[in-house]
């Protein structure tokens, strides 16, 4: 038996007043999807427990078969083990964002920000600034690496790993000064985030990027800290091989943690201008290599609803079912080997809001040997009128590996 798992990272939305009352799952032209969703198991599933955070670590544990409130520890340290960091007792990884702020005269706490992504900064780009700012800030026991575009960690021994810090993402648009680290705990952090800006606002790469008409990334911006992971082997758990295909450090770290083996794709970069050929033909090079089962992570969607793309977000979601769930599924049908689909987001990430949401998101599992009858466009509406609603997402991955729907 071959599983695959495909996840458009932050596909589900709201309606859009942009989009004529419809939601970029609704207007995307994805007739892979459909026709599969028209004969599968069709739902709902909330993959972010009502009590945390609607984060990507978290909705991805629980897609994955591990419980959130039992094995989430930030994302952070997820991605420390992406990065091939090792993390010592007393360390903290913390989430460090190249972030674009207001460029003005104004105190560092007035200023806004603009875009948690800076333009989606070259990762080329982005280790030069991770270099300038290890370079003007040494401190003991302290280290910026570099991860890719905007997404870096940032290693302090000592450091608290409880600390409660804001997203840059739900913050777009907003006068930084209410979502500093200013309460008791947070003064390192935040002398941290105000001299990085000193040292980032005039250094040549932003320089370069304001006269190509392009956002600097001129602060850095910490969240998400936490300390060493660890989870249950995923095959022992389910007795199967398994891959993971991302681009994002976050899902690697946790398929290392699990133990299951990680593919990097060449030019799988985590936003709308990713190698969706690439994810496709990784994943049945997987499959051909024996693995049984492959977890597709696709970042595009997400990055779309929080750079508020009203006219690219549907277009991502198209390129996912031509370009990567259509030609996998056309080698699961003629390998010989039984096989078994589930596509889902992992959370919304409304493209109104430019942020995550919490709600429940439609889910289909597809196994042509069991066809039933689903729904006959694979939508947020269509799946919540479906009887199948699952309250706790750690238990979706049972209904297809353990067929217990």
């Amino acid at each position: 038996m071959k599983y695959l798992v495909l996840i458009p990272d932050g596909m589900a939305d709201r309606p859009c007043e942009k989009l004529n009352g419809h939601t970029p799952m609704e207007i995307a032209s994805k007739p892979v999807m459909d026709a599969l969703a028209a004969k599968s198991l069709c739902g709902t599933v909330l993959n972010v427990p009502t009590t945390m955070v609607p984060e990507s670590d978290t909705a991805n544990l629980a897609i994955m078969s591990y419980d959130p409130k039992k094995y989430s520890k930030g994302r952070s340290p997820l991605e420390a083990v992406s990065l091939g960091i090792t993390l010592g007792e007393r360390d903290t990884a913390i989430r460090c964002n190249l972030v674009t702020i207001s460029d003005g005269d104004e105190p560092y706490e007035d200023k806004i920000m603009i875009d948690h992504s800076a333009d989606e900064i070259t990762t080329a780009e982005a280790d030069e600034l991770v270099a300038a700012l290890n370079a003007a800030l040494p401190m003991e026991g302290r280290h910026l690496y570099t991860g890719v575009s905007y997404r870096h960690c940032l290693i302090w021994e000592n450091a608290s790993h409880t600390y409660e810090f804001s997203r840059p993402h739900d913050i777009i648009g907003k006068r930084i000064g209410e979502y500093l680290p200013t309460a008791e705990g947070g003064e390192a952090f935040l002398e941290f985030m105000k001299k990085g800006y000193e040292v980032l606002k005039d250094h040549p790469v932003n320089v370069r990027r304001r006269a190509e008409g392009k956002r600097p990334a001129n602060s850095p911006w910490l969240w998400s800290p936490g300390q060493n992971p660890s989870l249950p082997s995923f095959t022992e758990k389910w007795g199967v091989s398994a891959s993971v295909v991302s681009a994002v450090d976050l899902i690697k770290g946790i398929g290392i943690c699990a133990g299951m083996e990680v593919i990097n794709v060449p030019g799988a970069t985590g936003n709308y201008s990713t190698n969706y050929t690439g994810k496709a033909d990784a994943a049945i090079d997987a499959f051909r290599r024996g693995r049984e089962f492959v977890y597709i992570h696709v970042e595009a969607p997400d990055e779309c609803g929080h750079r508020g793309e009203y006219d690219v977000k549907h277009l991502a979601i198209e390129k996912i079912d031509s370009l990567i769930l259509a030609p996998v599924l056309e080698y699961l049908k003629s390998c010989g080997d039984d096989f078994k689909i589930m596509v889902l987001p992992d959370h919304p990430t409304p493209l109104d809001i430019r942020t995550h949401s919490p709600e429940p998101v439609p889910f289909f599992i597809y196994d042509p040997t069991d066809e039933k009858v689903g729904v006959s466009t694979f939508t947020e509406k269509s799946c919540s009128s479906c009887d199948t609603y699952i309250s706790d997402g750690s238990t979706l991955l049972g209904y297809m590996i353990k067929n217990q729907a």
